[in-house]
């Protein structure tokens, strides 16, 4: 087959190998044509402009983070490598990618804890399938010293990856007893299908208190499964799911009153898609398939540019939330936002009221 002639024979690398083909630079139109109402009086220096922000007991300087990517081969490895070097000298947080192979073959666990190695002292998440139970996600915490641990759900992938699990009857179970028994944080997240109000709902239920809401418009694992297929290919399945938008909407509206982190990742590629998503109300958003380009090559170079670009996305973070008129990240939750068409529909059909985000400012006065 194609892929494995261009990309090997073992599956972390083709995953990243066709995430890479995927990969387009322009951000996905519900965040690109959701607009902020322009205020021409800012009224501020930028020296007052905070961008910290919290969640599942951390604090961050910056709110984005570098999401759960690969790991399980040797190439997929040195990305890891690139990425822990990246993180420490960024002091981004960074999420390891599906340790699930290294509880089946401990030889490649390397590939994973290479970023705690290079990243002693920061913040850095494991990640595991919702199907691993309380012995492995121990493992998995340990093997890299780690802060929080991710658990994906993932379902439209297995149904198309031809390996993939077909039994998802334990999943909700098994996060109620990782919540309860970890020492670290749990964090849910999706893998690029989003989240709707009724599976947070289910979460909040059993304890969850931080997800990853991860939607649709940036890596699609449904197509990544079909290129791997050979053979009755489930590509009506490609694009299934909600974006990243109308997930932290959905969000919000199953949080209400309770006590619930948002992570917002999917498709974001610039310092604007970051602070559209937190005046929406995300608490913190994660950026994969960005950072996998600058990195996917390894050399000093490559990472010395990733470098840069991280720093100055830092530094258009605070210019924009600074020109918006906001000191922080919760006066920039009360700024006027234009939500994109397609996203008022889906608002009108699920009885969100999209108008509010129009007329935040207006409460204020």
């Amino acid at each position: 087959m194609m892929y494995q002639q261009e990309f090997g024979s073992d599956r972390k690398d083709q995953h990243v190998g066709l995430a890479s083909l995927q990969y387009k630079e322009e951000s996905p139109s519900d965040l690109t044509e959701t607009r902020f109402v322009h205020q021409s009086l800012p009224e501020l220096s930028l020296d007052q402009v905070d961008v910290r922000t919290c969640f599942a007991g951390f604090e961050l300087a910056y709110p984005f983070y570098i999401n759960a990517m690969t790991g399980g081969s040797a190439k997929t490895g040195e990305i890891n490598r690139s990425l822990g070097i990246l993180a420490h000298y960024t002091g981004v947080p960074v999420a390891a990618g599906s340790l699930s192979a290294a509880m089946k073959d401990p030889n490649v666990l390397d590939t994973f804890s290479v970023l705690r190695k290079e990243n002693p002292k920061g913040l850095i998440f494991a990640n595991l399938g919702a199907h691993h139970g309380l012995d492995n996600a121990k493992r998995a915490v340990a093997a890299l010293e780690a802060n929080a641990l991710q658990i994906h759900v993932n379902a439209p992938q297995e149904i198309v990856m031809p390996e993939g699990d077909r039994d998802f009857s334990m999943w909700l179970k098994n996060i109620e007893t990782l919540v309860r028994e970890l020492e670290v944080p749990v964090i849910v997240k999706e893998v690029g299908f989003g989240m709707s109000r009724e599976t947070i709902s289910q979460l909040l239920s059993v304890g969850v208190k931080t997800i990853d809401i991860s939607g649709t418009g940036g890596t699609d694992f449904a197509k990544i499964e079909n290129a791997r297929r050979s053979q009755n290919k489930l590509d009506f399945l490609e694009g299934w799911g909600q974006s990243t938008l109308v997930s932290t909407l959905e969000a919000l509206e199953a949080r209400g009153q309770k006590e619930l982190s948002i992570l917002a990742s999917g498709g974001v590629k610039t310092s604007l898609d970051i602070v559209k998503l937190l005046a929406v109300g995300a608490d913190a958003v994660g950026m994969s398939n960005r950072i996998l380009q600058l990195v996917k090559d390894g050399d000093g170079e490559h990472l010395q540019a990733a470098y840069l670009e991280l720093d100055k996305m830092k530094e258009e973070i605070r210019a924009i939330v600074g020109m918006l008129g906001a000191k922080n990240l919760t006066e920039l939750r009360t700024k006027d936002l234009i939500l994109a068409p397609k996203v008022q529909n889906w608002c009108e059909a699920r009885g969100i009221d999209w108008k509010a985000y129009a007329n935040r400012s207006r409460g204020l006065k």
